[in-house]
């Protein structure tokens, strides 16, 4: 990427960049429903199709997982900017796009204790918890049902976590809608409610590449982060406690940078998988990310009502085979996992993510698509 170039993104990143409307005025929203596959156990699988505007989402019961998100190219061509399988089997046991949780990233020693009671949940990564155990929101079947009205197409999932499920305490009824809206726009909205205190965070784990899924790494991915720390972890990820300033540090996108810039600093983590700290809990909609392919021109910018965002940068993808015959290699995309801090349920001094009877847990993420030309 040139300097002109990159000064030009840096630009996009302050102000109102041009969309493409071709879709949004040629025709309005579209929704599908249809049987996309069975479980081993022989329940269905439904997958919903929702399109309006410039935006075509893909997603399937299995998970309450995203399968596609379609958006346009500098040049109007439509392409599939995550990562996914043709079929459901490729799904199955395999966390992409899917709903993350009842606690999403780690828990150090697979247990906490919540109002002096201990509970242990399943070590499954070591000694410790990472997305909600063996069997997590991403490897059950939700119940879906979508609609659609002249603004706005979506799908509302729901699934009750039993207590006791992966050693969690409390019946936990979750709720996850997706909703697209003209002319770029993904909303995901998480609700749950539970019948005994309990701890939750949820995320989803999508892999996006701008440049289309498959095209090659993310390295040339021009990045803006609003975050001025992060949480140091241990060789496990398990957040130490502190909360330090990314100023001198690879983590560092205040101003645009590319992926690849700083990620071989990494050795560790062999890229990027850290803890942001946007640090607000009031439940406010607020600024977190901005990503731009100068290939394609594509920006995505999210937001979130979450205190943080682990950013991953599949260090760990070798050779898969991916939907349309494409392979998926390390780097080859990004994650952006909106949440609460890794470990926070014993980490007392990091924002609560203890839900207990008659409140009401809820969460937003929004993904914005727009395309920058230079015509």
């Amino acid at each position: 990427m040139t300097r002109s170039t990159i000064c030009i993104a840096v630009a996009l990143a302050m102000i109102a960049c041009t969309t493409v409307r071709a879709a949004e005025q040629s025709g309005g929203n579209v929704m599908r429903t249809r049987a996309w596959g069975q479980m081993p156990d022989g329940a269905t699988v439904d997958r919903f199709d929702l399109k309006i505007g410039t935006i075509e989402v893909g997603v399937i019961e299995y998970g309450a997982t995203l399968v596609s998100i379609r958006v346009p190219d500098k040049n109007g061509n439509m392409d599939d900017v995550l990562l996914g399988f043709d079929t459901l089997e490729g799904y199955l046991n395999r966390n992409f796009g899917g709903v993350t949780g009842r606690f999403a990233n780690r828990i150090g020693g697979a247990k906490f204790t919540l109002d002096g009671v201990e509970y242990n949940v399943t070590p499954n990564a070591g000694k410790n918890h990472i997305h909600g155990g063996r069997k997590g929101f991403d490897k059950v079947l939700w119940k879906g049902q979508a609609w659609s009205t002249g603004d706005e197409a979506a799908v509302r999932l729901t699934y009750l976590s039993k207590d006791g499920e992966e050693g969690y305490p409390g019946n936990l009824n979750v709720t996850v809608t997706y909703t697209v809206r003209a002319p770029g726009k993904l909303e995901i909205h998480y609700e749950a409610t539970t019948d005994k205190p309990t701890v939750i965070n949820l995320t989803n784990h999508a892999y996006f590449n701008l440049a289309g899924a498959g095209s090659g790494s993310v390295r040339n991915h021009l990045a803006r982060i609003f975050a001025d720390n992060y949480t140091p972890a241990d060789e496990a990820l398990i957040p130490t406690g502190e909360i330090c300033s990314v100023d001198g540090t690879p983590l560092d996108f205040k101003r645009p940078a590319l992926i690849g810039d700083r990620i071989d600093d990494l050795t560790a983590t062999r890229g990027y998988d850290h803890n942001f700290v946007f640090g607000n809990t009031d439940g406010t909609l607020r600024r977190a990310a901005f990503f731009y392919s100068a290939a394609t021109g594509r920006q995505m910018q999210l937001a979130t009502t979450e205190p943080g965002m682990q950013l991953y940068t599949a260090n760990h993808l070798r050779d898969l085979k991916g939907r349309d015959a494409k392979v998926y290699n390390q780097h080859g995309a990004f994650c952006v996992e909106t949440q609460h801090y890794p470990d926070s349920p014993n980490k007392p001094q990091f924002p609560s993510v203890v839900l207990r009877p008659g409140e009401k847990f809820d969460s937003k993420t929004m993904f914005e698509f727009t395309v920058y030309r230079t015509d």
